[in-house]
């Protein structure tokens, strides 16, 4: 059963409806079947919160004093 979000034309709610073949659904403030049904929106994550920060390559990246290889990546 998908869900879809409505928009009733009689008094303005908005709601979402799991909707079975077959049937209409109803608001459920005034219990009118004029409803509109709207473009559902899905939340994402963008920007920097997208990915994962990149860890630093094993060897000659970290500045480690002892030079390549003599840090915990080794």
């Amino acid at each position: 059963m998908p869900i879809y979000e409505y928009a009733c034309g009689d008094c303005g709610h908005k709601f979402e409806a799991l909707v079975r073949s077959g049937n209409t659904p109803e608001c459920p403030t005034c219990h009118s079947k004029k409803l509109e049904k709207l473009l559902s929106v899905f939340a994402t994550v963008a920007g920097s919160q997208a990915a994962a920060p990149a860890l630093p390559s094993p060897c000659d990246s970290c500045g480690h004093a002892g030079g390549p290889g003599s840090c915990a990546f080794s």
